[in-house]
């Protein structure tokens, strides 16, 4: 039965609506999968085995790796300490504290400046895509930008993105081989690219994040093929969850007309709403293929050691032994400790420059478009059960009013 679940989680004609899906998977502490695999989507539970050192990342662990794609240089969020450790430390010396504690705040004058522009290129009235023409351009030129990607080198980025992402759960989509195939080629040519581009900046330093890395010259570097792993993660992730967090925003503010209008009204309610975003509606739904590391017990059930674990950070994040009336949305809800983007080692790493973007962005679209209302309900969702978000948002509107 729970087996049968997770299969209809997966299934697209359930991506508008998981959550009674996981409602039903929360009732048992551990699902035991068909495959021999478990999952896990009570609050308690999930966080306890984020923090927990027995669950691996590395599927290099898994005693049945099934169809796991198993990498030499993984990037580091499918490592464990100490190499995770490592790695995440020095990328993090040139994107946050305590090296660069400004760094992600200084950048929110120049986000601003892309919201604005891409707010000023929406049709004066009518309709308009907002994932095409917002969620998605704004956080691919933020990452390139910081980066140091060249600006005309864009679209072939977001080419390969696509095909990544695309191929991340592909056994549960129709045409797997394919889109197996197309992933493994986009993530090989991106690799040589952000390679090409790290040398590069070795010649002809910028100043940009993979500049600053490739010409490192402390006790402890990344080699060639950790940073442009590191920098292909970065690539990414760094847009890809922002994308889904802005247009799962946009469509739960226009379900929500009085949250639109209050925002519209109190710029700075998207603080907490952003928040409650990330609880209610998260890009990341669940984190499948970690590893037990030994024998784990949780409420009365044994996960082996090498059995794959799932951890449901959806179900977890609408826990009504956590959260109140969990079902509904409130942006002022007290003691909001999501799991929006994880938690423990693995705690997403651009989660200060995600919080901007999203905050800039819905309070922009709340303030700039007259009347808005979902021309579609629900709207086309990505085939990802993992990266949930809809593959467009058209929206209706009046008039687009000045900034």
């Amino acid at each position: 039965m729970t087996g049968d679940l997770m299969r209809r989680v997966a299934d697209a004609a359930n991506r508008h609506d998981p959550f009674p899906l996981y409602a039903e998977l929360r009732k048992d502490r551990v699902n035991v999968l068909a495959d021999g695999s478990y999952a896990l989507g009570r609050y308690e539970d999930v966080v306890a085995l984020l923090h927990d050192p027995r669950i691996s990342s590395d599927p290099h662990n898994a005693t049945d790796p099934g169809s796991l794609t198993m990498v030499d240089d993984a990037p580091f969020i499918e490592r464990d300490p100490p190499e995770h450790d490592r790695l995440r430390s020095i990328a993090t010396r040139y994107f946050g504290p305590p090296g660069n504690a400004g760094m992600v705040s200084g950048m929110e004058p120049e986000i601003r400046r892309f919201v604005d522009a891409l707010a000023d290129a929406l049709p004066g009235s009518g309709q308009a895509d907002l994932v095409d023409r917002f969620a998605y351009p704004l956080p691919v030129s933020v990452i390139c930008g910081l980066l140091g990607v060249p600006e005309h080198d864009e679209p072939q980025f977001r080419s390969w993105t696509e095909g990544i992402v695309k191929g991340l759960d592909a056994a549960a989509q129709e045409g797997a081989a394919d889109l197996v195939r197309r992933r493994d080629e986009c993530e090989a040519a991106m690799f040589v690219y952000v390679r090409d581009l790290a040398s590069k900046h070795r010649q002809q330093p910028d100043g940009s994040m993979l500049s600053r890395l490739a010409n490192d010259d402390s006790a402890d570097v990344m080699t060639e093929v950790e940073l442009a792993t590191t920098s292909l993660l970065l690539l990414v992730a760094g847009h890809e969850t922002t994308v889904n967090l802005t247009a799962n925003g946009a469509l739960t503010l226009l379900r929500h007309p009085w949250a639109l209008d209050r925002l519209r009204g109190e710029p700075d309610w998207a603080i907490p709403l952003v928040e409650e975003l990330l609880r209610f509606e998260p890009p990341v739904q669940y984190l499948p293929n970690r590893v037990a590391l030994a024998d784990i017990e949780v409420g009365g059930t044994i996960i082996p050691r090498g059995a794959r674990v799932t951890l449901l950070l959806a179900a977890a994040s609408r826990d009504p032994e956590r959260f109140a009336d969990p079902d509904r949305f409130d942006p002022d809800r007290p003691d909001n400790e999501h799991l929006g983007f994880g938690s423990g080692i693995h705690y997403c790493f651009g989660a200060p420059l995600a919080r901007i973007e999203a905050q800039v962005s819905l309070t922009a679209l709340a303030s700039r478009l007259a009347n808005p209302r979902l021309a579609d309900d629900p709207p086309p969702y990505r085939p990802s059960p993992v990266l949930r978000g809809p593959t467009h948002l058209h929206v209706t509107y009046d008039r687009l009013l000045p900034r």
